[in-house]
C-alpha cells in the first residue's frame, strides 16, 4: 500500500463531526471561481429561442424606448404654460390621438386633444391632464388649478436611448429580457452554445426504478434529482445510469462523459470506503483540487478535471446532493454557461425552536419559513437531519445557513435563512 493510499485510509470520514483539514465553503466556492471560465462556442438564435440562453455579446438599443414622446394615461394633452395658476381655464379640444395615430398639427394657446394612455403627444404639448380631472362639454373641457406641467407624459427615450447598452454580456434571458429584446425589434440574438453535462450515479447497491429489489438494494433517486436540476438550469444532459462500483466501469464511464462534455457529475464514491473508487479514479485520470469540505451535509465533495471537462463527484446521500448542487455545483456550471452568478438571497430571521450545531464546519439545516401568530417570519427546522432524508427537502423552502465557527442556536435568535427561490435561476 502506497503512501497515499495510508492518507485515504487514515483520512476521517463523512460522518466524522470535524476534520481541521477540510476546506471551508467560502474558500471552496473562491477556488471553483477563479478556475472556472465560459465555455467557448456562440451561436445566433431567434429572439424566441433566447429564453433561458445566456448572452454571449452585449446588446445595445437601435431605437429610443419609447420612440416618441407619448401619453402615461387617457386624458387630455395640452401645453403646460396654458394650465391655470388658479380657478379654472377653458380649453378647445380639436381632434382625438390614438394609440399608433399620428400626432396630427402643432396646437396652438388654449388648445388640447383628447389623448389615449400611448398616443404619441402632438407638437407643443408638453403636458397630459387626467381625464377624471377635466369638465367636458363636446369641444369645451375645463382645466381647473392643481395641474403640473410636464406632468403624466413619457418622455422618447426614457426608458433606453438609442445607443445605450440594454444587456451586458452574461445575462440570463428571462421573460422580461425577452420582452426587451422584443420592444428593441431585434431578429437574433448571439448566445453561447449550450453546456453539455454527463453524469451518472455510482454504487452496487443502486437500482433504476422499474426493477425490483434485492436485500440491500435501493432505488437510485441521484439521478432523477440532478436530471431535474440540470433541466431547470438550461443544459444539454446526458444520462449515462448507474455504474456499479468496480475501476474498471468507472474509467469506461469517465473516458466516455470526458470525450463529449464540459462537465461530469457524479453521486457517491466520494467517501473513504473500501468501494468508494471515484476520488482514486479521479486522481488517476485527472486532477484533483479538493474533496473535502467543512460542510454538512455535503463534506465529501470533489473537484477537479478529467481531460478538458470539469469533474463535480457528488456524495451519494441524497440529501448531500441537494446541498452540494445548490452551493456549488450549480453556481458552477452557470458560470461554465457564461454567467457571472451572484451569491444567493438571504436574510435574518429568528429561530422558532433551539438548533443543534457544533463548531468547524457550515451546516445547510432544511427549513420552513412561515409567518408566527404575530405576523412576523419564522424558521424552524423540517425535524431529522440525516443527509438520507430526502423527503425533508420536499417539505423545505428554505435553507437555514449555519456559519463556520457558530455554536447551537436558542430558539428566538436570529438566523440566515436561503430561501430555495434565491438559488434556483
Amino acid at each position: 500500500m502506497t503512501e497515499s493510499d495510508n492518507a485515504v485510509q487514515n483520512d476521517p470520514s463523512c460522518r466524522d463531526d470535524h476534520d481541521p483539514q477540510s476546506l471551508p465553503v467560502a474558500a471552496a466556492w473562491e477556488r471553483i471561481r477563479t478556475e472556472l471560465q465560459p465555455v467557448r462556442g456562440v451561436e445566433q438564435v431567434a429572439v424566441r429561442q433566447a429564453l433561458g440562453r445566456i448572452l454571449a455579446g452585449a446588446v445595445h438599443s437601435t431605437v429610443d424606448v419609447p420612440g416618441h414622446d407619448n401619453a402615461a394615461m387617457d386624458g387630455y394633452a395640452l401645453r403646460g404654460q396654458d394650465l391655470p395658476a388658479e380657478d379654472a381655464r377653458d380649453f378647445r379640444c380639436v381632434r382625438t390621438v390614438l394609440a399608433g395615430a399620428p400626432p396630427g398639427a402643432e396646437l396652438g394657446p388654449g388648445e388640447c386633444v383628447r389623448i389615449m394612455t400611448g398616443a404619441p403627444i402632438p407638437p407643443g404639448a408638453d403636458t397630459v391632464v387626467m381625464q377624471e380631472n377635466v369638465r367636458a362639454d363636446g369641444d369645451r373641457v375645463e382645466v381647473r388649478a392643481g395641474e403640473a406641467p410636464g406632468q403624466h407624459v413619457r418622455a422618447a427615450g426614457e426608458d433606453l436611448a438609442r445607443g445605450s447598452r440594454v444587456f451586458a454580456p452574461g445575462t440570463r434571458v428571462g421573460p422580461a429580457e425577452l420582452g426587451m429584446l422584443g420592444s428593441l425589434g431585434l431578429v437574433e440574438v448571439p448566445v453561447y452554445r449550450r453546456l453539455r453535462v454527463a453524469f451518472f450515479s455510482t454504487g452496487d447497491e443502486l437500482r433504476t426504478a422499474g426493477s425490483s429489489l434485492e436485500p440491500g438494494q435501493i432505488y437510485d433517486s441521484n439521478r432523477y434529482t440532478l436530471f431535474a436540476m440540470l433541466q431547470r438550469l438550461g443544459v444539454e444532459a446526458t444520462d449515462m445510469g448507474v455504474v456499479g462500483d468496480d475501476p474498471a466501469a468507472l474509467e469506461t464511464a469517465f473516458t466516455d462523459a470526458a470525450s463529449f462534455a464540459d462537465a461530469i457529475i457524479t453521486s457517491g464514491g466520494v467517501s473513504v470506503g473500501e468501494a468508494d473508487f471515484v476520488k482514486e479514479q479521479l486522481a488517476r485520470l485527472g486532477q484533483v483540487g479538493f474533496w473535502k469540505l467543512a460542510m454538512r451535509p455535503g463534506r465529501p465533495l470533489a473537484f477537479g478535471t478529467i481531460g478538458q471537462a470539469r469533474f463535480f463527484g457528488l456524495p451519494g446521500n441524497p440529501v448531500s446532493v441537494v446541498a452540494t448542487w445548490y452551493q456549488f455545483v450549480q453556481p458552477a456550471l452557470r458560470r461554465l454557461m457564461g454567467e457571472n452568478p451572484q451569491p444567493p438571497t438571504t436574510f435574518r430571521v429568528r429561530a422558532a425552536a433551539d438548533l443543534r450545531k457544533r463548531p468547524g464546519r457550515t451546516e445547510f439545516q432544511r427549513g420552513i419559513l412561515r409567518r408566527d401568530e404575530h405576523g412576523e417570519l419564522a424558521v424552524t427546522t423540517t425535524g431529522g437531519q440525516g443527509s438520507g432524508m430526502l423527503h425533508s427537502v420536499s417539505l423545505a423552502n428554505c435553507f437555514i445557513v449555519l456559519p463556520h465557527d457558530a455554536g447551537n442556536v436558542t430558539a428566538g435568535d436570529y438566523v440566515e435563512v436561503q430561501p430555495f427561490e434565491g438559488v434556483c435561476p
